[in-house]
């Protein structure tokens, strides 16, 4: 399956570099690089549960988003190379330090060899493994995950292409994620919650609302609503927005989300039918936001 990073086109740049020899638009080679692998708490209440998800910090990233809050990890490069058997150690430490689940962050560049490892463990680890993403994937680079991801967790950034050129540096955004939704849901089909509250299989769609576009958050659901039945996925509000890293530049989006604009776009998908979360104004805080380390720890 890495036979792909010899002409890389695992995303939507396809960009078509050899891998072994340089690094694509991800920024990234062919050896997989991490920034953390621990517990996380802040995930939704289905994923998170008491105990935490096992999370996995993937570095480099296909989008460009100026408002990254992970930044140092899918910017600036930040992270350690693991190789295939550390990757399968980690998901082991973090099952048995009683995560409910793996967690992969950002995964899409590394797919053939996330899928590498997972192989290796044959089904092993024994709870669920998330697809955690930007949402800017390929259907085709998804096709990998069948049988081996449960749970999708992706992004569904904005309906409007000027703003996904403008703060993702990614016009085609949009399309794309609606397409890669639609195949996360031909995986994994509708969610099972079990008894215990915690997610089984499925997709839930997080969303961040932006300040002063509350219409384009408006309009999004809309159209998720044309396209899936609300018992098809669930749908994560969330109002975490910080003005963080590049965010400055654009002043449009140069402060936090104000209470209004939440509460319109959660009245929005409320009555649109979907189950899912909504968040506390008070998880928007840099507090939040993990550290990552450069070196193996």
């Amino acid at each position: 399956m890495t036979d792909i990073l010899k002409h890389c086109t695992l995303c939507p740049r396809e960009c078509g570099v050899n891998r072994y020899e340089t690094r694509g638009f991800c920024g990234e080679g062919a050896a997989v690089r991490i920034a953390r692998a621990e517990l996380h708490m802040w995930e939704e209440p289905c994923i998170s549960g008491s105990r935490g998800a096992g999370t996995v910090f993937f570095s480099g990233c296909d989008l460009r988003c100026c408002f990254c809050q992970n930044y140092e990890i899918s910017h600036l490069g930040k992270g350690f190379e693991v190789s295939t058997g550390e990757l399968c150690d980690a998901f082991l430490r973090l099952r048995d330090m009683g995560a409910h689940n793996i967690d992969l962050v950002n995964p899409t560049h590394f797919l053939p060899q996330i899928t590498e490892a997972l192989d290796r463990l044959d089904g092993s680890l024994g709870i669920p493994v998330v697809y955690n993403s930007g949402g800017y994937d390929k259907p085709e680079s998804l096709e990998l995950t069948r049988g081996r991801i449960s749970i999708f967790l992706p992004d569904l950034k904005y309906l409007d292409s000027g703003m996904a050129a403008r703060y993702s540096g990614a016009k085609d955004y949009p399309e794309r994620a609606f397409a890669a939704i639609h195949k996360m849901f031909e995986l994994v089909g509708r969610p099972v919650i079990g008894g215990d509250g915690l997610m089984k299989s499925g997709v839930i769609v997080r969303h961040l609302i932006l300040p002063n576009h509350r219409q384009d958050s408006i309009a999004l659901i809309k159209r998720l609503r044309e396209e899936f039945d609300p018992g098809d996925i669930l749908v994560s509000l969330m109002s975490q927005y910080t003005p963080i890293y590049r965010a400055g530049e654009f002043h449009e989006i140069d402060r936090r989300l104000s209470t209004f604009e939440y509460r319109t776009v959660a009245e929005v998908l409320e009555q649109s039918g979907f189950d899912g979360y909504v968040q506390q104004k008070t998880s928007a805080s840099e507090e939040f936001i993990p550290k990552f380390y450069g070196e193996k720890y």
